[in-house]
């Protein structure tokens, strides 16, 4: 997994990805079902194969990324166009605080921890829902499958003690034979 932002210099050119290019296009549409992961849609390997073909991403050129955003001087011009324009939008791990005020980055943090406690909310519901219809799921489950293994028992402990009493039988009566002895054992 590459960092937001990479890109790669090739041929005098910065080849990098905006969030309109990812999740506006055909290709990014395209990049996105090829992509393992929502992380690998701003490394190197999803910038050389949207500029590439399917089958023959890009090759070459020096691979960049840079995680300090206290500075538009840490990037390409190019780059810093695009976060000015607001073209970054859309990826999820997108949030350099070096781009706000402090109190625009606290407002951004009031909006997310309200999300984020709404999410709480909800993610405790459906999981008590969840339990709900998994407990007793769960708990039928348990009985089919101690009445299936009750059962299962019940027919191979039998064959179980005869296989073992045959075998000890045979290893004894061999045994017997003072013959089929190791020497040492005679």
């Amino acid at each position: 997994m590459c960092e937001f932002i990479s890109w790669i210099e090739k041929d005098d050119e910065v080849l990098f990805l905006t969030g309109n290019e990812v999740f506006n296009t055909k290709r990014g549409r395209e990049l996105q079902n090829h992509c393992k992961s929502k992380d690998d849609l701003t490394g190197h390997g999803a910038i050389r194969w949207y500029f590439g073909t399917d089958d023959k991403p890009i090759s070459g050129g020096k691979e960049r990324e840079c995680t300090n955003f206290s500075t538009p001087d840490n990037f390409p011009k190019q780059i810093v166009r695009a976060i000015k324009k607001g073209q970054m939008w859309g990826f999820d791990d997108a949030t350099p605080q070096e781009l706000l005020t402090n109190t625009a980055w606290a407002e951004y943090e009031k909006i997310m921890n309200t999300a984020w406690a709404e999410y709480e909310k909800i993610k405790n519901t459906a999981r008590a829902e969840y339990e709900k219809i998994m407990n007793p799921a769960w708990a039928e489950y348990e009985k089919i499958m101690n009445t299936a293994l009750a059962e299962y028992e019940k027919i191979m402990n039998p064959a179980r003690a005869e296989y073992e009493k045959i075998k000890n039988t045979a290893f004894w009566n061999i045994f017997a034979d003072v013959n089929n002895r190791n020497p040492k054992w005679r």
